[in-house]
């Protein structure tokens, strides 16, 4: 009889536990946590993280589970990450990639299967192009050439612009011509084209015919490690003019790498802790320079306004199923998010950039420029 008694009270237990257990809703996260570009997917991840101890992650009243998985930085990988979380993990969207090159690769497959993909900073116009799952959190990199196109003719009043960008990345030689179009309309003159190679060391020949260009200012539009490299082997040559960067430069490994000889460099990025003056934004703010003893970082900022686009589609969609998540996250107006006013218009979002430039070893915050 006791044992009888026993397993009665034990089933019951084992009910009340599974009936008041709620099923997660799961995110997939895509991210370049090693590799090349690893600067990137780490902060990425760690403004998530952060986020996720800041206020609690939950929607339609079930808690937001991540699943995270590294794409090393490699286009193949970040292809294969998608239909890992897909297939295998059953996420209901995914955020990553950070960069354009792998959501080129990635984007494909999460249309294949239907499942919406928005990358925080992939800013290459490419990577929305014809796709119906695929969104982004940042601007475009039309508008953030615009941007240092205007900030270079208008506020800098400079008229000679040389352009030095890495071949082999789509996104450098697209925010090249982007610039150099807008700068070109806006009466200034690019006297020097320029390109080098990702992984290069000795950029020299490239600086040198810029310098023999007599250009009053540069753009190089590139990752973190290229720019540094140039910056350094520019003020080795007595190339000083301003340069004027993307936002591949907001990262720490920047200004690890070219210590000194980025101090003045100014580049175009998605948003600075110092613009965060009100709301959500400058809680979070002071609760992550609470806990981690720094700033947060635009690439971690933009990560998190990933997974708010995504929770606000989820509740107004009123439901986990990766297509009415699409429509809703389409169908996105004015949200706010941790870095500003958000509205979606075919997978792009409309929203605004910053200006910063490199004081005293740190990216100061310059302006912020609105579409």
């Amino acid at each position: 009889m006791r044992r009888v008694l026993l397993f009665v009270l034990t089933l019951v237990l084992l009910l009340s536990m599974t009936v008041g257990a709620v099923e997660p809703i799961k995110i997939g996260v895509n991210l370049e946590m090693t590799g090349m570009l690893a600067g990137y997917g780490q902060m990425g991840w760690e403004g998530l993280q952060a986020f996720a101890e800041f206020q609690k992650l939950e929607v339609l009243g079930r808690p937001v589970e991540f699943v995270l998985v590294d794409n090393k930085s490699d286009k193949v990988e970040a292809a294969n990450a998608t239909s890992r979380l897909i297939e295998k993990e059953n996420v209901s969207a995914i955020i990553g990639t950070m960069t354009s090159g792998n959501m080129l690769a990635a984007g494909p497959i999460a249309e294949k299967y239907g499942v919406p993909m928005i990358g925080p900073s992939t800013t290459n116009p490419l990577t929305t192009q014809g796709k119906k799952y695929v969104f982004r959190a940042c601007f475009v990199d039309s508008f953030q050439a615009e941007v240092a196109a205007k900030f270079a003719y208008e506020d800098l009043g400079k008229r000679r612009a040389a352009i030095i960008s890495d071949i082999t990345n789509d996104y450098c030689v697209a925010l090249g011509k982007y610039f150099e179009k807008a700068f070109v309309q806006m009466g200034g003159q690019v006297v020097s084209k320029q390109y080098i190679k990702a992984g290069d060391q000795d950029f020299s020949a490239q600086l040198t015919a810029i310098k023999s260009a007599n250009p009053d200012v540069i753009y190089t539009p590139n990752y973190y490690t290229e720019d540094a490299l140039l910056a350094i082997q520019a003020k080795s040559l007595g190339l000083d003019v301003p340069m004027i960067g993307s936002d591949g430069a907001d990262v720490p490994e920047f200004l690890q790498i070219g210590k000194e000889s980025v101090e003045g460099f100014m580049y175009t990025g998605f948003w600075h802790p110092d613009a965060a003056t009100e709301g959500l934004a400058k809680e979070f703010t002071e609760f992550f320079r609470e806990k981690y003893g720094k700033d947060p970082n635009a690439f971690g900022a933009l990560s998190i306004d990933s997974l708010m686009l995504l929770l606000d589609a989820i509740e107004r969609a009123g439901s986990d199923d990766p297509k009415a998540i699409r429509d809703a996250l389409e169908a996105s107006e004015n949200v706010q998010t941790l870095t500003g006013v958000i509205t979606i218009e075919n997978g792009d979002a409309v929203r605004n950039a910053v200006i910063k430039e490199v004081r005293d070893g740190k990216p100061a915050y310059r302006a912020t420029i609105n579409p």
